[in-house]
């Protein structure tokens, strides 16, 4: 993870930085600005890719959208 808050230029907490496959993105509470989450990610082998949620209503809304690794590294959407 890079970065959390209104701007995602916050630095994450210390259980947040480093190596993960997993990170946390909540919605705001009452009175609260909804928060930027900012991941940066590698991957070794060039490909079609999906971000995985475990909230059904994403995926019914569209919101869990492949994209391509290309092999430079570079990322696009289809």
């Amino acid at each position: 993870m890079v970065g959390r808050g209104p701007d995602g230029n916050q630095p994450p907490a210390p259980q947040e930085s480093g190596f993960l496959d997993t990170v946390v993105a909540l919605p705001p509470g009452p009175g609260q600005t909804r928060e930027i989450t900012r991941i940066r990610a590698l991957f070794d082998l060039p490909g079609r890719y999906v971000w995985h949620c475990h909230i059904v209503k994403h995926e019914d809304n569209e919101m869990m959208r492949p994209y391509i690794v290309g092999p430079t590294g570079g990322a696009e959407h289809p």
